[in-house]
This record gives structure tokens, C-alpha cells and sequence, in this order.
């Protein structure tokens, strides 16, 4: 049983039909990328898993640790393990990095007061794990958020869904308008995690940043998966890549 299987699914905005019987699975403690040009299906795949709304999912199923999570609302979603970074970022710029921090535990114990579903592992990440996984946030602690540079806000929107201390860590774009120096910084930040225990699914157009880190790959186009492999056959295949890639 994969930690993560998508089977599946079909997801649309308003009458749009953006993903087309897409299945993946995502293995225990792995990093995997989900790669694929702009406006292919790769942000809706994720939040289709979250559970986000939109997109409208109409058929297929999601299961997390055997576990059916379709039906499920994106806070139940979270609560059972999984953990989303959205592009944007979202971090709160009047606040501090560790304020920022602090409302993970927060939004936890509000979900609990409320009564849903905790798994066993649902105690919020110590703040001293987080900042030994990211020193430089460790620096910044009492430093405003939106003072931050883009790589350093990159790395607070990852750190504070790694406090809620997820089985699965969902990446959208975290290299999206980083200099290749601060790429770097967040790939190692992202294998640290990695080798911590947390499983990784990243959604990147950066393939060549994303494949060095990468265990495996999928290529989604036009909302159905074109490549299942492992990163280094996907290297390797210079057609694949520049067929569906332009790399």
C-alpha cells in the first residue's frame, strides 16, 4: 500500500475539464516530482488531494494510508497528515517568523477543541526541529515576515507546514522566482526534511532542480499523467523531456 494513491480522478473549474482519469501514488519516505509545463494539471492535482475547493473533483478516489479522503473537507485533509505549501506562499508579513509559526500550533488545537479526526501523530512539530532544519529562520526569528526575502518567505511557508508535522509534505513551486543560489538553500532544506522522515511530493517547472532531489517523477500534460519513472531514467530520456518539458 503506497502512502498516497490517487485513482482516477477527474477534476474541473466550472465546466473546465482540467484533470482526465489521472492516477499517481506517492511511496512512504520518498520525494517525488510532479512535473509539467504551465497550465497542465499539476496546482489542481494537489489541491485536489487537500481537498481544496476549487477544483470540483466528480469522479475518482484519494486515499491516504488506505484511508479515503476524498469526501473530506481541506481542514479534515490536513488534520489526517497532509500538508500543503500553495505557491503564493501566504506568510502573515505584519507578524514575526516565530508568530508565524506560533498559529500552526494554533489552527492545531483549534481542530482539536472542535473535535475532528487527530491521527496518532498529530502533536505540533518543536519549534527547535523547525529551526534546525532551517538555521536561517533560526537568525530571523524575531524579524518581520514581509521584510524577508522571497527565498527566506519560501522557507517560513515550508517550516510552518512542516510544524503541523505531516506524513506528507505537498510543495507547489517552491523554486517559482528564486535566485539559483537560494534554489540551493531550499532543495537542502527540503532534503533535510526528507531525511527526517516526512515524504515529499513537489510540484516544480524547474525539472532540472526538481529531478536532482527527486527519487521519482510523473509528467502530467493536458491533465493525464505521460511519464511514471525514476529520476534518473527521466535524465536520460531526452525526448520525453523535451516533448513534454521543453528541457
Amino acid at each position: 500500500m503506497s502512502l498516497l494513491e490517487v485513482e482516477d480522478i477527474d477534476a474541473y473549474y466550472d465546466e473546465s475539464h482540467i484533470l482526465r482519469s489521472l492516477s499517481l501514488e506517492v511511496e512512504q519516505g520518498e520525494v517525488c516530482a510532479l512535473l509539467g509545463r504551465n497550465g497542465a494539471g499539476k496546482t489542481t492535482t494537489l489541491r485536489s488531494v487537500a481537498g481544496a475547493r476549487p477544483p470540483d473533483v466528480r469522479a475518482g478516489t484519494v486515499r491516504f494510508r488506505g484511508d479515503t479522503v476524498s469526501e473530506m473537507p481541506a481542514e479534515d485533509v490536513a488534520m489526517s497528515g497532509i500538508g500543503l505549501v500553495p505557491e503564493e506562499r501566504r506568510v502573515f508579513p505584519n507578524l514575526t517568523v516565530e508568530e508565524n509559526l506560533h498559529l500552526s500550533q494554533v489552527a492545531r488545537n483549534r481542530s482539536n477543541t472542535v473535535g475532528r479526526s487527530v491521527r496518532a501523530s498529530g502533536d505540533v512539530r518543536p519549534l527547535s526541529e523547525i529551526y534546525e532544519a532551517f538555521p536561517r529562520l533560526d537568525e530571523r526569528q524575531n524579524q518581520m515576515a514581509g521584510t524577508l526575502s522571497g527565498g527566506e518567505q519560501q522557507m517560513l511557508a515550508i517550516a510552518r507546514a512542516l510544524r503541523q508535522n505531516p506524513d506528507l509534505l505537498m510543495l507547489d513551486e517552491p523554486y517559482e522566482g528564486l535566485a539559483p543560489q537560494i534554489i540551493e538553500d531550499v532543495e537542502d532544506a527540503v532534503e533535510r526534511i526528507n531525511e527526517a522522515g516526512t515524504t515529499v511530493l513537489l510540484v516544480e517547472q524547474n525539472a532540472a532542480a526538481a529531478m536532482s532531489i527527486a527519487d521519482r517523477c510523473y509528467i502530467i500534460d493536458q491533465g493525464r499523467i505521460v511519464f511514471d519513472g525514476d529520476s534518473e531514467t527521466l535524465r536520460d530520456d531526452d525526448e520525453t523531456r523535451q516533448r513534454y518539458l521543453g528541457v
